[in-house]
This record gives C-alpha cells, structure tokens and sequence, in this order.
C-alpha cells in the first residue's frame, strides 16, 4: 500500500512538471512550513524529487500543499483573478500573497484542490504563496515565487485591432525619462509622452487580434511584460480629438485623418481652414494622413475635414496645434474595395465566452450550495434564478433581462454552484451576478433580483473561452437611495416624464445596472424618487460608488426631446440626495421644420434656466442614416454658419434628400476644449446633455 502510495505521488509530481501552472521557475514542487509564526510563513522545502541520494519511499506528500497558480503573474496594483491549484485547502482558506493577506470576500475557494482569489496589491517581483485553513497553523503551505508581480502594466489593457487607444502604462521603482521607448508586440507606441519617472502615456498601433507583449526599453535594457495588452472588440479607450499646444503661439495647425475602422491613414483628405470653402485655406492630406497649415493663423481656426467614402467632421474654433480625426467609413456598396464592404475592427466571427458558476459563501465544507440570500418562491410559478451580466459603458443604460436560456436555475449542473455560459467580446473585465426570483406566469415575464456578487479581472482571448470562473454572490440589494431634483418645464413637444437611475459604478471599469434601480413619473410633478433594493457598497463592492442619473424623457419610448442628468456620484444612502437641474433642450429655429434647407447655416435656442453648456454636437444625417456630417462646437452656440461640403469636397457632400438634424448640448466636467477626445462627442464622455431631433430637406 505504501508502494503504491508512493507511486501515486510521483505521478503527481511528473504531471505537475509538465503542467502550464507549474512552470514558475522553482526547482521544489512542494513545500512544508512550520506553524510558529504568525502571518504568511517562512518556507522549508522538501528534498528534490530528482534527488538521487533521496528514494523515492522517503518521499511524504504534504497533506495541505500549493502546486501552481494560473496565470502566475499579473500587475503590481493587484485585481488579477487567478487560480490557486494544491491539495487540503477548506471551505474557510486564507491567501497570502507574500506578506500581505487577500481580503476574505476576494477569495472563493471552490473545492480541495482549487482556490479562486483576486490578488492584493504588491511589490513588483516573485512572491510566495501561502494558503492556510482558518486560524489552523498547521495546514499552512506555500509555494515559493508562486506568483509575480509584473513592474509595470498598461490602462486600459484592452483596444481595437485599429489601434488608436490611449494608454497610461503604470510603473513601480521605474526611473524612465526622455530616453525610455514602449513598444506592444514590437511596434512603437506613437505619440509616446513621459508624465514622470513612473508613467507614460501613448497610443497604442493597429495589430491583429490577441494577447500581445508590452515591452520597456531603458538604459539599453529591455524588458517584457507578457500579455499586457490585447487587442480585440472593444469601446475602451480614446481616439481622436484636440491637442498640443495654443494655436496663436504654435503659429502652425497639424491636422491627421485615419480610418476609424482600420486605424489607416487617409491620403488625399480635403482639410479646410474657415467657414467659406471658396475663401478659406484648402489643402489635401499625404499619404501618411497628415496636413500641416502655418502662418498668422489667430488663436482659433475652424477645421472640416472631407474625402469621398468617409463621414465627414467639422471643429469650430479649434485653439490647439493639433486636430486628429478618425473617419467613419461609409458603409455603401459604392465605397468598398471591388465591391466589398470596408472590413471592420476587431475579430468578426471569432467567438469568446466565459464559463463558470454562480457560488454562494461557504457553510463549513464543499457542497453544492445557494440561494440562502433569496427568499423562497411564493408558488408554483415562481422559481430561483440568476443572471450574469458584464459592466455596462454607460450608468444610465436600459437594464436588459436576459433570455431564459441564459438563465442559471435549481436544474444547472455545477460543483459547488450553479453552472452558466455567456459569450462575449475579448478583453479583461468585470462581470457580475444578480439571484432572486422569477415569475414565468406573467408575460413579459419578472425578475425580482435580492443579492448579487461581483468579479474583477476576468480575462477573455479572442476566439477562446475563459474557464472556471467562480462568481459569489454574497451581497444582498436590501439598502434605498433616496434622490431629489428640479424637473423641467414641459413644452409642447416634450418631455412629458421623467426617470431616474442609480447604477454601481465599479472604479474605471464600467457600470454595475440593476433591475430595481430605475423609476419613473409624468410631468408636471415631483422630483421626489425612492429606489428600493440596491446593494450595500461592502465586501467585494467596498470601494465603488452609487451613479445617480436622471432622464426628462418623451413618450413611451423615452425618446426626445430629452434631457439627462448623470454621473452624479454618492457612497452612502443614508440622506436624501439633490441632483440639481438639467441642461436647456436645444431648440432649433433654423432651418424650419420639414422645409427645404440650403445647409447654410443652424440658429440654436436654448431656455434659460439650466445646467451650463460646454459642448454643441450637431449630426446631420442623410440617405436614411447612411451619411452622417459631424459638427462640433465649444459652449452654447447660438448661429453655426456651415461649410459648403459640395465646394469643398463634391464626391463627400451629403445626397439630396430628406435630412434629421440630432442636436444636442452638453456639460462636461473639468472641461476643457483644447483636450476634447472622441469619447466627449458621445454621451459616454458626457456628464448631462440635452437632445433633440428635427426633420428637413435638402
């Protein structure tokens, strides 16, 4: 029996050695500490198995051991979800990653051999790990290096295979300067700037899709991080917009033009200087997309940008050296190559997915278990069910029920939970739970959600599909935010309602959407909202934030006219919170409703009383929504006198026909128009805005 004990271990060990998880540069696989000390344990070592002065019946295989940890390295700020792999762990583990112990609510053991934790923040540099049962010194065991901390990391890590995102990478004890080069998978980062000694910020270069290596080239030395960026579908990070220096002491305006969909230079742009196309400066980019105009050129100039195929975008009084403009494709037969559509970013037709369980905490020991925070079904039409749900981009996002075959029941298979599968775009993200109770009786049918759990740093591959991931749900939606604000003054159009949201808003990673964190009322009325059953922000919430939003909506559908109040922020509910007033509607005088237009010129009102306004977007669509011209303004502008596009650019200018003018004012925190990004030409990069829609013709 002991033989055959033995035997046992060896294969244990072999298959560790080959094992991915294994591979961490240590030579002992296995490793006993002594119960002495208090906190993680200083480790001592069996003898190497492939010791020759040791046989193979002296070797013990330790009862409570860490084998390997995937992924084994990650950022030194910590959040990155791995998998401790070992023998002897229980229901009540503890993780140490060197010196510091990760907080209980990120750990999720889910079976002897398996622990699910996210890491705490560490120095850069291999680290032990330590697991330990409770208070039970003596079922300690540390595996040394387990787990690296990588010296730097990239934020965001995810973008489009377009390139185009702006990254900050992060270092720890870096010294870089003026010298110091980044490169992702061994292309340059453009526009590299040196904030300080321990950060750098860049934009990133078109790559195809997949996990790519960050590398920091100083004094002479290289060094790689391993996946630490991947490119994929994705909306993170921002392209385009106003830059450099004042335009009335630069003296010169440099103006880029790229494909928004391929990160590719636009050669042979149309770039016009002023409002008049027959009398300002007209130039055409070069093959690299860039055009430069010097001279007397004042303290501001208006750009618009034109080339056949692509949407064209005009910025009014531009004050930087700098423009940079990614170009939407025209999405027509007419404009493809031989024929063909323009290819799209990313990885069409490459599927991900995430699968994994929904857990509840712990009870003592390993078993299938749940629900203990849901209340049980009132009748026979009612059942347990969860959903999982990735971060939305925006807080005000509509929440969406999934359909019922995603849906996570009594009848799902699992282990120690409940089994789910979601398909999704690559990247690494935030995913949470919600569990409650559902009523199939009712059509459409109700979804009463009573806790949730939430998961940072699951990480996806293009085309793969992430494996064993555990969400706890082990916060209850029991708490109320109270909200007040100043309701708006119907006109004749609009709005005649309001509602008002709160969502969770997970540091820079998105946005948390409840099902009972909305609710809504006619106007004229009270500002006076209540919304029931969102969560404590404790446990693996601690540290993130109530989003508060307000829409004065119209109809039914909740379209325009509009209003919205957003990113108002709180972390506690325990008094009532005043959200304020909304931004003026927009209220277009010129052209007149449903009469033909000359595209000369727009006449924009807006009522008095109100939000300030920081930004005027105005996008005229034509061709049934197949053209789109962008017009971009600082602050409220009343009169926007418009470029001729025909004279400009004749194969650019938007097709005769009907037109819908979408206008809209918006307010932007700490804004600042010589910084403006692409994302502040949408409502993500919005804190309130006003919108509405007029119809003409052309």
């Amino acid at each position: 029996m002991r033989r055959r004990l033995h035997a046992m271990v060896w294969v244990s060990l072999l298959g560790c050695v080959f094992a991915a998880s294994c591979l961490a540069r240590r030579d002992k696989p296995f490793t006993r500490v002594t119960d002495d000390d208090a906190g993680p344990p200083d480790a001592m070592s069996l003898e190497d198995a492939d010791n020759p002065d040791v046989p193979p019946d002296a070797l013990d295989l330790a009862p409570h051991a860490v084998l390997g940890i995937d992924p084994p390295h990650g950022p030194f700020a910590g959040e990155t979800l791995v998998m401790i792999r070992g023998n002897g762990f229980d229901s009540n583990a503890r993780v140490w990653f060197g010196d510091t112990e990760a907080p209980r609510s990120s750990v999720t053991p889910v079976d002897p051999q398996r622990i699910q934790v996210e890491t705490p923040p560490g120095a850069a540099g291999a680290v032990d790990v330590t697991v330990q049962n409770g208070d039970a010194e003596s079922t300690r065991g540390t595996l040394v290096g387990g787990f690296t901390y990588d010296r730097f990391y990239a934020a965001p890590a995810v973008g489009p295979t377009s390139g185009g995102t702006i990254i900050t990478v992060r270092g720890d004890d870096t010294d870089w300067d003026e010298t110091t080069a980044l490169e992702i998978d061994r292309q340059p980062c453009a526009e590299l700037s040196v904030v300080d000694a321990r950060t750098l910020t860049c934009t990133t270069p078109p790559s195809d899709s997949g996990a790519k290596v960050l590398t920091i080239i100083h004094d002479g030395e290289r060094e790689d991080v391993l996946d630490g960026f991947t490119y994929g579908n994705t909306d993170n990070g921002f392209r385009g917009g106003l830059s450099g220096q004042p335009l009335v002491t630069s003296k010169q305006l440099t103006v880029l033009a790229f494909d928004s969909y391929e990160g590719q230079a636009v050669a042979g742009a149309h770039v016009l200087l002023g409002e008049d196309a027959s009398a300002g400066e007209v130039k055409r980019t070069d093959r690299n997309g860039v055009v430069t105009f010097a001279g007397e050129l004042g303290d501001k100039q208006t750009v618009t940008i034109a080339v056949k195929c692509f949407q064209p975008i005009t910025f009014y009084d531009v004050p930087v050296d700098h423009v940079t403009a990614y170009l939407d494709p025209v999405l027509s037969p007419a404009c493809g190559k031989l024929g063909e559509l323009p290819p799209g970013g990313g990885t069409p037709g490459v599927g991900s997915g995430v699968t994994g369980e929904v857990v509840w905490p712990a009870d003592g020991e390993f078993k299938r278990r749940g629900w203990s925070n849901v209340p049980a079904p009132a009748s026979d039409a009612e059942r347990y069910v969860a959903y999982v749900f990735r971060l939305a981009s925006t807080p005000d996002a509509t929440f969406q029920l999934p359909g019922t075959s995603e849906s996570v029941t009594l009848e799902s298979a699992g282990g120690v939970g409940y089994k789910f599968y979601q398909s999704t775009d690559p990247g690494n993200f935030t995913m949470y739970a919600l569990a409650g109770v559902e009523d199939t009786s009712k059509e459409p049918r109700t979804f009463s959600a009573y806790a949730m759990g939430l998961l940072r740093g699951v990480a996806v591959k293009p085309g793969k599909t992430a494996e064993s991931v555990y969400i706890q749900v082990d916060v209850p939606l029991d708490h109320a935010l109270n909200l007040s604000l100043d309701p708006p003054t119907p006109g004749p159009r609009g709005p005649d309602r309001i509602r008002a949201s709160a969502a969770v808003q997970i540091q820079d990673q998105g946005y948390a959407i409840l099902p009972s964190g909305s609710a809504a009322r006619t106007l004229p009325g009270s500002g006076n909202f209540s919304l029931v059953g969102v969560p404590p922000l404790v446990g693996t919430l601690a540290g993130s934030k109530y989003i508060l939003t307000a829409r004065a909506v119209t109809g039914d559908a909740e379209t325009t006219p509009l209003s919205v109040i957003g990113s108002f922020s709180a972390t506690s509910t325990a008094q009532t919170l005043n959200l304020g007033g909304f931004v003026p509607l927009p209220v277009v005088t010129s052209p007149a409703p449903n009469r033909k237009w000359d595209l000369g010129s727009l006449v924009i009102q807006q009522a008095k009383d109100g939000q300030a306004v920081d930004l005027t977007v105005v996008r005229v669509e034509a061709g049934g929504g197949l053209y789109e011209w962008t017009i971009v303004a600082p602050g409220p502008r009343e009169t926007v006198k418009l470029p001729d596009l025909k004279a400009l650019a004749p194969d650019a200018a938007l097709p005769v026909g009907s037109l819908k003018i979408r206008t809209t004012l918006a307010r932007i925190k700490d804004f600042d128009y010589g910084k403006l990004r692409y994302r502040q030409l949408d409502s993500r990069g919005w804190n309130a805005y006003a919108t509405d829609l007029n119809y003409t013709e052309h």
